[in-house]
């Protein structure tokens, strides 16, 4: 008979979700300041002075479908 080695096995955890709610909400969050500034930052709704984040997120910008131009 030859020998058998099973590969370790691991039950899944079930995850509460009031544990998850601060990070998805924290990541929304996150998100929701991304796309300000990837697609509002800029002319009359800006709100730093310059053209810095623009040109910064310039790109990006186009990459996304924000018209900036």
């Amino acid at each position: 008979m030859s020998d058998i080695v099973l590969a370790p096995h691991a039950d899944p955890v079930a995850v509460p979700v009031a544990e998850l709610l601060p990070w998805v909400l924290f990541g929304g969050l996150l998100l929701l300041l991304a796309i300000y500034f990837v697609g509002a930052e800029q002319g009359a709704t800006s709100r730093f002075p310059g053209m810095y984040v623009h040109e910064f997120l310039h790109d990006g910008r186009h990459l996304l479908g924000f018209p900036c131009h």
